[in-house]
């Protein structure tokens, strides 16, 4: 689930020159590059996790081909990786990233678990899944934890990451372009869906995740909240098909808001300094006018409401 490992270099300036350094797929102007700074997307990253396990061949493929058990850190770095080389990386490094993903993906097949036979795990129709659960979650952690989008905004960020859909293999035309096409989505694909066995093993995973016995306090009192909160922040009916219990609406929007209070209040600079650092290059590449800030949506409206570039 998620996206694999990426080239984290950056690149060289693009074909403009190296006067006009490459703001790449993106480009400060979008309402992707302001807010996929932001903390909480790590707790959107998680919720996004959850999610796609409910699609049983989208996660039996990452049951088969990869033991997120033993490498589960690696792989959620990983994939933080892929997204900050997209969204704040040169065009070149971007477009090298995805084609390592969809050469990794050509490579890999599952077993479907009802019918028994093999398919692929680039499978257009697992790898839209894959896009929409991870847009969905990304967007609405982002909104429910108190950035300020509007709603034309929000239509520009679901239509800006059709690139992303791109990259990884996916005829763009056929990928939600904004936040109604991405709620038709999924309500035409739930039939689909179920916590089966596999499922659950995430669940408990992200739930528990192994470490040293020194770090177990650890893990419980920081990680467990992280993951309870991603849980909580589920649709209904995905906590239906867990079959788990979850705090309500109420007050899962009232932790979020107050988690995303506390991770703001921590400096973008300090932040920004920890792996895998695309932010900070990204500004020293495109100057300070670059730095991302959901906030600066603001100010931004009339720019950030035209239409996307996808």
């Amino acid at each position: 689930m998620g996206n694999s490992a990426a080239d984290g270099a950056d690149g060289a300036d693009g074909a403009d020159g190296a006067d006009r350094p490459d703001p790449g797929l993106y480009g400060p102007s979008s309402v992707t590059w302001q807010c996929h700074g932001d903390p909480m997307m790590w707790i959107a990253g998680v919720r996004a996790l959850y999610l796609q396990a409910l699609h049983p061949r989208a996660v039996r493929g990452v049951m088969e081909n990869s033991d997120f058990r033993k490498d589960a850190w690696g792989r959620l770095l990983r994939t933080a990786d892929f997204v900050g080389i997209l969204t704040y990386g040169t065009t070149e490094a971007a477009e090298r990233a995805g084609a390592r993903v969809r050469a990794l993906h050509r490579t890999l097949s599952a077993t479907d678990p009802e019918t028994g036979r093999i398919f692929p795990v680039d499978d257009p129709e697992l790898l839209l899944w894959i896009h929409c659960a991870q847009i969905d979650s990304f967007l609405h952690v982002l909104r429910r934890s108190g950035v300020p989008l509007t709603p034309a905004q929000a239509d520009r960020y679901v239509d800006e990451n059709r690139v992303n859909a791109r990259l990884v293999g996916l005829d763009p035309d056929t990928v939600p372009a904004d936040t109604a096409q991405l709620a038709a989505y999924f309500g035409k694909v739930r039939p689909e869906l179920a916590a089966g066995a596999d499922a659950h093993a995430v669940d408990d995973f992200l739930r528990g995740p192994p470490v040293p016995p020194l770090l177990v306090p650890g893990r419980n009192l920081l990680w467990r909240p992280v993951a309870g909160l991603a849980y909580g922040a589920l649709p209904e009916w995905a906590h239906r098909l867990y079959g788990r219990p979850a705090p309500s609406p109420h007050r899962v929007t009232r932790r979020l808001r107050l988690t995303g209070r506390v991770l703001r209040s921590i400096p973008a600079g300090l932040r920004w300094k920890l792996p895998p650092g695309h932010i900070l290059r990204a500004m020293r590449r495109l100057g300070p006018g670059s730095r991302p800030s959901p906030y600066t949506l603001r100010t931004s409206a009339a720019i950030l409401d035209r239409p996307g570039r996808a």
